[in-house]
């Protein structure tokens, strides 16, 4: 009878080392998740930016465009931009001539403020 023989080398992995080597990969992934919900937010925001600029800028060209000196007042209105409905808000302010006339052009989504655009316009 022969003994069996146990000095001979086992090949593969401890469980410790398999449970390190999960530990890695999963402080990896958890890495990779957040790093990848923070582009996803910050895409999100930019988007949300680039749209309410539009709807700025195209709200103060048709002012220009109009060739009249825009009342004095406080007027809100929706401004439908790529799917989404963006609020925007133009407050024309008087300057100290008479000729001249400050608009602030505010653009917010859902109550939060994205944008805020100031311009002069004058009498044509």
């Amino acid at each position: 009878m022969t003994r069996p023989n146990t000095a001979r080398s086992h090949r593969g992995f401890t469980l410790i080392e398999v449970l390190v080597a999960l530990a890695i990969v999963s402080v990896t992934l958890m890495a990779g998740l957040r790093a990848s919900a923070t582009m996803t937010r910050s895409t999100e925001r930019q988007t949300g930016r680039v749209l309410a600029q539009l709807c700025a800028e195209n709200a103060l060209v048709q002012v220009r465009l109009s060739r009249q000196l825009p009342d004095v007042g406080d007027t809100q209105r929706d401004c439908p931009q790529a799917g989404q409905t963006l609020q925007l808000r133009l407050l024309v302010q008087p300057t100290p001539n008479p000729n001249f006339r400050r608009i602030e052009a505010r653009v917010a989504q859902g109550g939060v403020d994205l944008l805020q655009l100031n311009t002069v316009v004058g009498r044509y």
